[in-house]
């Protein structure tokens, strides 16, 4: 892999185990492994506001080898705005001595993800805001000694934000964005992975899909979906089987796609998006997992 963490070759493949379940990390991790009959690539985890990581249970993750994706919401308790302007910065440098601390090791770094349904206008949340938040933040942990932590900006993915006015303001800039990622899921609309990465609305005519958007706005960025997953759909049993063999069938048409990160839960918002609530569904997700895409490039131990 590079030194941005993209795969030399394949796709990365990963996974955010047992999501609300309450189990503890590590545990899920193992477990979740067990289901899908392979280690995980790159293990999603989710912090905010003050908490210090990555925790000595991620740290064990880590040992796998596995890489790490930590989705870090910094502020819950200020605005975009105030943490431009300085309002958290002790707890941005509390982090940062704590991870040159206790994590030489490399590991992908959101910071607020899905920020599209957080804008406020003129309220401190605005998308520009949002963009000097997500700047302020990585320039202050570079300058503290924080240099492995490769950057995500990830979107939500959904067809309906992507024509606001303030859609482009949100991206904070190049130098301090490694990857691009974005959030999808297969609701009803959608019926294979080609409709998971570039969904479009009629009422949303101009709007080209996600996929092509980023291969056109980020042409030398690489791409993850950094959550995935599909619902249950009453009356269609077969639905995360057939489209888990999308998936495999489809993903060489987006070269661009360097990781898929499953968001694997029983309680996500709208519905159980476990990978193995069928036979079918369980034999496809494993078999997609054992693909040679997604087994080329493996984790060196750091």
């Amino acid at each position: 892999m590079t030194e941005k963490l993209i795969p030399t070759c394949g796709v990365w493949w990963g996974i955010a185990p047992d999501v609300f379940s309450g189990r503890r990390p590590l545990r899920a991790v193992e477990m979740a492994e067990r289901r899908m009959g392979r280690r995980a690539d790159i293990v999603h985890v989710y912090h905010r506001n003050g908490e210090l990581f990555p925790t000595p249970e991620e740290r064990e993750i880590a040992k796998g080898p596995r890489l790490l994706l930590i989705n870090w919401k910094p502020a819950m308790d200020h605005t975009w705005a105030e943490v431009a302007h300085g309002a958290i910065d002790h707890r941005i440098d509390t982090l940062a001595d704590y991870i040159t601390r206790t994590f030489p090791g490399r590991f992908f770094l959101t910071i607020h993800h899905e920020p599209e349904n957080d804008v406020r206008q003129g309220a401190g949340n605005s998308a520009a805001d949002y963009a000097a938040m997500y700047r302020h933040i990585v320039t202050r942990l570079r300058a503290r000694g924080v240099r492995n932590a490769v950057t995500v900006m990830t979107y939500m993915g959904a067809p309906n934000w992507a024509d606001k006015p303030w859609f482009e303001k949100l991206y904070p800039g190049d130098d301090v964005v490694d990857w691009v990622g974005l959030d999808p899921y297969a609701d009803d609309r959608v019926s294979d992975f080609a409709g998971l990465v570039n969904k479009t609305r009629p009422d949303h005519p101009q709007w080209p899909g996600f996929y092509r958007w980023m291969q056109s706005r980020f042409p030398a960025k690489p791409i993850m979906i950094a959550e995935w997953g599909a619902f249950e759909r009453s009356g269609t049993p077969r639905f995360k089987r057939d489209f888990y063999t999308s998936v495999g069938r489809q993903i060489d048409e987006y070269p661009q796609i360097k990781a898929l990160v499953y968001f694997d839960s029983p309680l996500a918002p709208r519905g159980d998006t476990r990978f193995d609530t069928t036979p079918g569904a369980t034999r496809a997700f494993i078999q997609l997992g054992r693909e040679r895409r997604f087994t080329r490039t493996p984790v060196p131990a750091q």
